[in-house]
């Protein structure tokens, strides 16, 4: 398993993903398939972010394939900029309980950490995901606030649990 900085050359890879994530867990994240595939220029977008400064996409390749993905981004304004957040995490079912995870968000920790400005990072996670609640426990991340009914997916709401690890 190979896990390394994703390029804009990585684009059309990081877009499939994205799609199978939002399909696969459409809980855990925001943005629904159907508003993902409206978009216009999509995999143009996603090059863009990932040439940016401050956003730093992780992924997991096996045999070359992308199975898994993390976003750190760093905050821009002025008083916001000593912390970052984890976001669009996904890890594909095929490969889940590996250590994939773990070992993408233990990344996103550690480039955190090298960025001398950043104190926090923070993240959100559906309170029903049980298995990465505890992996971000595990990692030193604490519950700093819980927001009910956060996401609606048809009738279904989802609390979602803020979190954050104190780098320094």
């Amino acid at each position: 398993m190979e896990i390394r900085l994703l390029t804009a050359e990585d684009a059309n890879a990081y877009w499939e993903l994205r799609l199978e994530a939002l399909l696969q867990n459409p809980e855990a994240f925001a943005t629904s398939y159907e508003e993902a595939i409206e978009r216009q220029h999509p995999v143009e977008k996603v090059a863009n972010n990932l040439r940016t400064e401050g956003n730093y996409t992780y992924g997991a390749l096996e045999n070359g394939q992308l199975v898994g993905m993390l976003t750190l981004l760093v905050e821009q304004p002025l008083k916001l900029k000593h912390r970052a957040n984890i976001f669009a995490v996904y890890v594909s079912p095929s490969i889940r309980g590996l250590g994939v995870g773990n070992t993408l968000v233990t990344k996103a920790i550690e480039k955190a950490k090298s960025i001398e400005s950043l104190v926090k990072l923070n993240l959100s996670v559906v309170s029903s995901n049980k298995q990465a609640k505890r992996l971000y426990e595990k990692l030193g991340f604490k519950v700093f606030g819980v927001e009910e009914k956060a996401l609606k997916l048809a009738d279904t709401y989802y609390t979602e649990e803020h979190m954050t690890l104190i780098l320094k």
